[in-house]
């Protein structure tokens, strides 16, 4: 006798531009770059010239983010902006833009700037991934460029996206416009994300859920926890 499969569990978020609805067992959370060399001083961030400072209360709202995901088993997917140590991804009119006093590659207080396997490429122990949950190494600002995410989002029947993460109008919005290309149904947390400038963040969330959600749809945090009080199940 075959075994019946198990029933997903959906869950009602109050969202905007309208409620966004979700099946639990097809969810997944791409947490964006959540790195020292973005978040803390030292690192990429701060050399061009930004006020590191602004991200941190993204990070406490991410890690509640984390844990709430965690505790209901949703997939969990971590991305990191990285390169090769030879530097053979990163373009140089990459490394070269915004004349920045630390280039990627260059030697820095927490190693090699956004080079994979330096301490400053790496996540912020707040947000560091749990064994089991995938990290994405990604050369460029978009997590489906030039990495296997769509496969492995295929390969396990995800249909709907969280996102959260750095910076809100850089990698972050350009890994949900992937998505929303690829056909993804896509949520990005408001709280979890955050934006070296708090004008850039309000554009990029008045951007992704205009026109009905042309590309998504953005909640606070407390909209998942009111949403998992009230759930049947």
């Amino acid at each position: 006798m075959s075994t019946p499969a198990t029933a997903v569990q959906w869950l009602d978020v109050a969202a905007a531009p309208y409620p966004f609805r979700l099946p639990l067992q097809h969810t997944a959370l791409i947490m964006i770059d959540m790195q020292r060399d973005f978040i803390l001083p030292g690192g990429f961030g701060e050399t061009l010239g930004n006020d590191v400072a602004r991200l941190a209360d993204a990070v406490k709202v991410a890690r509640g983010l984390l844990d709430w995901c965690r505790h209901l088993g949703i997939s969990v997917f971590h991305t990191k902006e990285a390169h090769a140590a030879d530097l053979s991804d990163c373009p140089t009119a990459k490394r070269n833009r915004g004349a920045p006093a630390l280039r990627i590659g260059d030697p820095g207080p927490m190693g090699r700037i956004l080079i994979d396997g330096e301490a400053g490429s790496d996540f912020v122990p707040e947000l560091a991934p749990l064994p089991g949950e995938t990290v994405i190494v990604k050369p460029g600002k978009g997590a489906f460029y030039a990495t296997a995410l769509g496969d492995l989002l295929r390969a396990t029947d995800i249909t709907h996206l969280l996102l959260a993460g750095v910076t809100t109008e850089v990698c972050v919005q350009t890994t949900m416009r992937e998505a929303n290309d690829r056909g993804y149904e896509c949520l990005l947390i408001e709280d979890a994300t955050e934006s070296y400038f708090p004008e850039f963040k309000a554009a990029t969330l008045a951007m992704i859920r205009a026109q009905g959600g042309i590309v998504g749809w953005t909640a606070p945090l407390s909209a998942f926890l009111t949403a998992t009080e009230k759930a049947p199940w």
